[in-house]
């Protein structure tokens, strides 16, 4: 029997390649105002953020309004629904991954930087949402990725342990957050990374690395 019992997904460049998605949707809200956020600087500073969470450092370093901040949010979640619905469609490889991880009897997670609805909408657009025993969004929780938060109430509403929980991660907030939770991670490249074979093999690593 394998030490993992729960596989807990990031969705944003894990399940769904949106991470430009949101990257276009913010920047559409703020070119509304001229404050469109560069492609180097999304890299290198904002990526999977949480959309408050940008706002604040836009704010801090280039003087954005936050009286503003609540009509961006509003804009921001708009457009990037409206992209979801014209853009996102189901994988094969992750329906039939994390349809066989269910049916062999692992739990199944998301933990988001998004919003509740966001991932919804994703999650379902995606065919996937049928797999998961739950979702977690940034509002569901304080502190948003780097903090492990939302690694922690996921462990936690499971009732397992974070040793016997896998995290599938792609940016360094996230990567940071689940090493920071106690769980065992997968750092994935690209949402290609995510099939049955990868996930089995990372597993079994973990299984020797117990067991050595």
């Amino acid at each position: 029997m394998s030490k993992i019992k729960a596989i807990l997904f990031d969705m944003d460049g894990v399940l769904v390649d949106a991470k430009n998605w949101h990257y276009e949707a913010l920047n559409r809200a703020l070119s509304l105002f001229g404050a469109e956020i560069n492609r180097q600087d999304h890299l290198k500073t904002y990526d999977g953020l949480p959309t408050r969470r940008k706002l604040e450092i836009l704010s801090a370093e280039k003087e954005f309004p936050r009286a503003l901040h609540p009509l961006i949010c509003q804009l921001k979640q708009q457009y990037t629904i409206s992209i979801t619905f014209s853009r996102c469609r189901p994988v094969q490889q992750q329906i039939q991954a994390l349809s066989k991880f269910k049916s062999q009897g692992y739990r199944l997670a998301v933990c988001s930087n998004s919003v509740r609805e966001s991932v919804r909408v994703m999650m379902e657009q995606s065919n996937l949402l049928q797999y998961l025993e739950f979702f977690l969004s940034n509002q569901d929780v304080t502190l948003s990725k780097p903090d492990p938060e939302i690694y922690n109430v996921a462990i936690a509403k499971l009732k397992l342990d974070p040793t016997e929980c896998l995290i599938l991660e792609d940016n360094k907030n996230g990567i940071e957050a689940a090493l920071s939770s106690g769980a065992h991670l997968m750092k994935i490249s690209s949402v290609n990374d995510v099939n049955y074979n990868n996930i089995s093999k990372r597993i079994g690593e973990i299984d020797a690395e117990v067991q050595a």
